[in-house]
């Protein structure tokens, strides 16, 4: 059995990485550390050597690279009263710096992701873009959001006058990305909305941390017809960077057939035979574009017409015998080919799959004269529908006025949504299956949410949804001046004690209805996205014909977290007061904490789904909780004698193998240290996997 003493920190990236290079490379390894003259012997040629490199840098890029790989002391705290359907639901809503977050997620989301999408900021001038703090980031997030009183650390816009403007941005998005890498599942993609001002950079470092041969594409979007603004041109496109994690196992994009195409393109209708009444695209076996001399080698033949003349691609070399299916191999570039080989259209005529159609000039006859006639293939539309389309790189429809529209159906104080239907065609295109998860950890008025809401409804589908948002204000807090402990002049907000947000400098609309942040906005928009959904589902049902089947309600809940510092006083100590921490250990929780809120850290930090089932038992008089069908047992109570663990080793009935059962106890909740002993062994006993403290 392992005994482990949880330390309250995430997944430590910097160790895996270490770990996975021992695993490749264990013989660069002495004493743990890496002989790096080693590790150049191993690795030869691939060691670039040259003082002048291709490189990307700037100021703070190696913080930002190690920011992302320092473990989170922090935790999510599960806030059920602002929750939809917590018992049910697999969805979630995480209010918080999304930098910690993803170092959160890490754990119980590594390699689970298949979607993401995110709509960062643009960095225009105006946008809120905060400065990371590499040595405790929580507390930074305290401040900026006016938790805690601020030394200075205050919500802000990125200005070009700060002289560190790009720097800035490329600071917030380099540690976020590497680690929402590090959730996509092998085959997942990432789609990234950016605009003019840093789609470069941003190019840039996601070339290095997705690497450039897993681009996708850049998809350019239309945002809005028209319009007077700008210098040279008024901007109406944006873009979208498509990356996978590993772009050989992403399956190839596709997209429905639209009603457009189809009324252009297949206006052919099947008269006979056991295809009869399908509609199909004649197309031209016969394509001038073709090169001959590229493997066409079994493609120049001659084809029998309706009337028993033959027909051929212009060429000079002709077949000797004339006569249907006669192959000549191409000799030179005017050697025209057909599309298929010779096989494949024997194949395809005794299928149905060839139509003529007069057409002088294209082809020419046995005799090398044009042709009356010219030769076609069938695509079946069934076939397309089946297959789908691939997409292409610029999206004209869905322009941001959509997106408007639909927050004032919803009654929702919001600007620069992107719209619905948007977010829903790229789920789409990117391979999502049943319970996929999808994540946007630049959330907004939560888009993404409700369009997976949607797909779910009309797809009968049940993807899962994440949404991360930092709550900012959406309106200019009031702040003071103060002077710090050394001296130094500061601001901060000033803090209204009844709703525990900043006092109004400057009110918007969103406030002035009861939105205090972005995040208050995006979950009352899921809320209302899912009521409507519910509605729409309702009427439905209400008017089937005979023996239709009633439509199915899709998860429109949510279960909201909250960033927080540790609720474990040990894992959050207060190093200017090491006698108070001292103290603190008596009592594991820290004070105005839930055992709820502890049970949710334990669950998170050992790597487990938040949306993990949660059982209540009562066991010899102390509250256990068993987690995932007993994947995990968790008793925070005080005072465990040997009978209550005997008990809680018998709860895992569902799993046979007894060593993939984690128990975890307080570390001080033991009636005392003989106790603990026995309880370790009697878990041992039972075939127990770990043995947990906190």
């Amino acid at each position: 059995m392992q005994e482990i003493k949880m330390n309250g920190e995430s997944l430590n990236i910097e160790q895996e990485n270490i770990a996975k290079l021992k695993e490749i490379f264990p013989e660069v390894f002495n004493e743990d550390k890496i002989d790096f003259e080693k590790l150049q012997n191993v690795l030869g040629n691939y060691i670039d050597t040259d003082e002048e490199k291709y490189r990307f840098t700037w100021n703070g890029k190696m913080d930002a690279l190690r920011l992302s790989q320092t473990p989170s002391t922090g935790t999510l705290r599960p806030c059920k009263e602002e929750s939809r359907d917590w018992d049910t639901t697999q969805n979630l809503y995480i209010e918080g710096d999304n930098l910690e977050v993803l170092k959160l997620l890490q754990n119980s989301y590594l390699n689970k992701i298949k979607m993401i999408y995110i709509d960062p900021p643009y960095n225009t001038g105006n946008d809120f873009v905060y400065k990371d703090d590499f040595k405790d980031n929580i507390t930074n997030y305290k401040k900026m959001t006016g938790q805690i009183d601020s030394d200075g650390n205050s919500t802000s816009t990125n200005k070009e006058t700060d002289g560190r403007y790009h720097t800035n941005w490329l600071n917030m998005m380099y540690p976020r990305l590497r680690l929402a890498r590090n959730l996509l599942t092998d085959d997942g993609v990432i789609f990234i909305s950016i605009g003019d001002d840093e789609i470069s950079n941003l190019k840039k470092i996601c070339d290095e941390i997705f690497d450039e041969n897993n681009l996708c594409g850049i998809i350019s979007r239309l945002m809005k017809s028209g319009g007077a603004n700008g210098k040279f041109f008024s901007p109406n496109i944006e873009y979208i960077l498509v990356y996978s994690k590993n772009v050989n196992l992403v399956n190839d994009f596709k997209e429905p057939i639209s009603d457009e195409i189809i009324n252009k393109l297949y206006t052919s209708i099947e008269d006979s035979g056991n295809r009869k009444g399908e509609k199909y695209r004649p197309f031209g076996l016969y394509q001038s574009s073709l090169d001959p001399l590229r493997g066409c080698a079994n493609q120049r033949y001659f084809i029998e017409t309706p009337d028993g003349s033959l027909v051929i691609p212009p060429g000079e070399n002709m077949p000797e015998i004339k006569k249907d299916g006669e192959l000549i191999p191409p000799k030179s570039s005017q050697d025209k080919v057909w599309r298929w080989s010779r096989d494949r259209y024997l194949e395809e005529k005794a299928n149905g799959n060839i139509v003529f159609k007069k057409s002088k000039g294209v082809l020419i006859d046995e005799n090398g004269q044009p042709s009356k006639w010219n030769v076609y293939s069938k695509i079946w539309l069934s076939d397309r529908e089946n297959e789908g389309m691939v997409p292409v790189n610029l999206i004209t429809k869905w322009e941001n006025r959509q997106s408007k529209k639909e927050l004032q159906e919803l009654n929702i104080p919001f600007d620069f949504a992107k719209p619905v239907d948007l977010i829903k065609y790229l789920i789409s295109i990117s391979g999502c299956a049943d319970n996929s998860i999808i994540l946007d950890f630049f959330s907004g008025s939560a888009t993404t949410a409700h369009s997976t809401m949607q797909l779910n409804m009309e797809n009968m589908t049940n993807l899962k949804f994440i949404m991360v948002q930092f709550p900012e204000l959406t309106y200019e807090g009031k702040k003071e001046k103060y002077v710090d402990s050394s001296g130094k002049e500061q601001e901060r907000y000033i803090i209204d004690k009844e709703t525990g947000y900043p006092l109004v400098a400057k009110d918007s609309e969103a406030r002035k209805r009861g939105f205090y942040t972005i995040s208050a906005i995006g979950k009352e928009r899921v809320k209302k996205a899912g009521n409507k959904i519910k509605e729409e589902i309702e009427n439905c049902n209400q008017q089937l014909k005979l023996g239709e089947e009633p439509k199915k309600l899709p998860d429109i809940g949510f279960k909201v977290f909250k960033l927080d510092s540790s609720n474990i006083r040990k894992w959050n100590p207060d190093t200017k007061d090491l006698e108070r921490t001292l103290l603190d250990q008596v009592d594991n929780f820290v004070e105005g904490r839930k055992e709820e809120d502890a049970l949710y850290e334990i669950i998170l930090k050992n790597g487990l789904p938040l949306t993990v089932p949660v059982e209540e038992l009562n066991v010899k008089g102390k509250k256990v909780y068993s987690i995932g069908m007993g994947a995990m047992i968790v008793c925070l109570d005080n005072n465990i004698t040997l009978d209550v663990a005997d008990e809680i080793a018998q709860i895992s009935t569902e799993f046979e193998d007894k060593s993939m059962v984690t128990v975890v106890f307080k570390d001080n909740g033991f009636e005392n240290d003989s106790v603990k002993t026995n309880i370790k062994e009697t878990l041992r006993g039972y075939g127990i996997g770990k043995f947990v403290t906190v």
